[in-house]
């Protein structure tokens, strides 16, 4: 009880530190007019001449890309290609020159053009490099060839192009488990099965299983909120909308759990028993959080995260149940009989 009253007084200072940072969610500049009042724009076949014409196309492209002037990228591919020409020039089938930038170069978004003629993309961005040049891309080439410049972002790109290699080493430990199993023949404490005494590494589980399927509900049926996070992502909870910092608090709610748990497990196990009992317990959260994410998308994900609560829980109070106490130790017994730590017979 002691340690659960510990684990709620973090949880509740923690949330409190983040939250007294109140930042502008966007994490980045808004739309600006960089360029002067006397210089032309063309957009979508008009000609936008006055700053504050420009501010209002800047604006409802921001509303619905969710990023525009000012706002800064880094290359992730190999190379971007750029057109030093006008992108009406290359579409006139002049002559046109390009040049290329190299990864992990650092640019920002200088100008957006709307050209409704052009059958590949309509939307062209001007890209200033961290060398001073500028050239016109499509966004659909610029947009998977670079990641925001923001770390949470490229977090989340990291770990989104990794699922599959995630879910071939689960594969993989779980196969390699079984066969170190079989070959030793001894029992092994791990969650849901044999567990421990403690209810953080099964409250762990849960709440990875739990994050897992609101993660896919956001990506089904708010996508364009999760897009908005990619651009501007913050650690504020109280900072978003409240389906993201729902999101978000489970996430802080993953990471103060664990703290909990690596904490109570070194202090019932050994060392070394605590550092595998830890790395089957993690095995067990990756593949709670590749079923569920992958389940949520066909909607069976909720099912199973009823069915999994209700086990887990009937489970861990099953094993860890105690109706009586070793008289010569003080071990907890579920049952009248031999003590199995210190061999003590109880009647």
């Amino acid at each position: 009880m002691h340690r659960f009253v510990k684990f709620i007084s973090l949880l509740i200072t923690t949330m409190a530190l983040v939250g007294c940072y109140h930042s502008n969610p966007n994490g980045k500049v808004l739309p600006s007019t960089a360029s002067s009042s006397t210089q032309t724009h063309e957009v979508a076949g008009y000609n936008l001449d006055s700053v504050s014409e420009m501010q209002n196309f800047n604006y409802e492209f921001y509303k619905t890309h969710h990023y525009a002037q000012n706002y800064n990228f880094v290359v992730r591919k190999d190379s971007i290609h750029l057109l030093k020409q006008q992108p009406e020039e290359m579409l006139s089938n002049m002559e046109t020159d390009s040049f290329a930038i190299k990864k992990n170069s650092h640019i920002v978004v200088a100008d957006i053009k709307i050209l409704k003629d052009d059958p590949i993309d309509s939307v062209w961005i001007e890209i200033a490099s961290d060398q001073y040049e500028f050239g016109w891309i499509h966004e659909s080439e610029l947009l998977k060839s670079v990641v925001p410049n923001d770390p949470i972002s490229q977090f989340i790109l990291t770990f989104s192009d990794v699922h599959l290699l995630i879910f071939l080493i689960i594969i993989s430990l779980i196969a390699g488990g079984y066969v170190v199993y079989r070959l030793q023949r001894r029992k092994v404490k791990v969650v849901h099965f044999d567990d421990i005494d403690s209810f953080y590494p099964t409250l762990l589980a849960i709440t990875v299983a739990a994050a897992a399927t609101f993660y896919s509900s956001i990506q089904l049926f708010a996508p364009d909120t999760w897009h908005y996070f990619y651009f501007h992502p913050t650690l504020n909870p109280f900072a978003l909308s409240p389906i993201l910092a729902v999101f978000l608090i489970s996430v802080w709610s993953m990471m103060i759990i664990l703290i909990a748990t690596i904490d109570d497990v070194y202090h019932k196990l050994s060392p070394t028993a605590a550092t595998l009992y830890l790395c089957r317990l993690a095995a067990v959260c990756a593949a709670n959080y590749i079923i569920f994410s992958i389940t949520t998308l066909y909607y069976i994900g909720y099912v199973i995260l009823v069915a999994y609560i209700y086990y887990a829980l009937r489970v861990y109070a099953r094993n860890n149940y105690f109706k009586y106490v070793c008289g010569n130790c003080g071990a907890k017994l579920h049952k009248k009989g031999e003590c199995p730590k210190c061999g003590a017979m109880n009647s």
